[in-house]
């Protein structure tokens, strides 16, 4: 009798944090988009306030990058799922 294996595979193991990654992106785009309220206000006395194009060029930038990081994972897990199609089942259970 064949003894089970204690942990997952790898690449299963890799795609199921990829997923994970990708359920967190949103929380971690709500977060950065929450920097801008810790800036400085203009009547806060002796600071400078920022301005509203940084403010903008900033929630771009995050807006982008969650973009890109999305797309991404989405690659990553959608080659991968093609690989254990191609597979097939016969040769995963080995």
């Amino acid at each position: 009798m064949p003894q089970r294996r204690m942990f997952l595979e790898r690449r299963s193991y890799r795609m199921r944090r990829m997923m994970d990654a990708l359920r967190f992106l949103p929380l971690i785009g709500l977060c950065l988009w929450m920097v801008p309220l810790l800036w400085p206000l203009p009547e806060a006395g002796n600071t400078d306030p920022m301005p509203m194009s940084v403010a903008l060029k900033y929630l771009f930038g995050v807006w982008l990058a969650l973009v890109v990081m999305a797309w991404a994972l989405w690659r990553y897990t959608r080659g991968q799922a093609e690989a254990d199609a191609a597979q097939g089942p016969s040769d995963r259970a080995a």
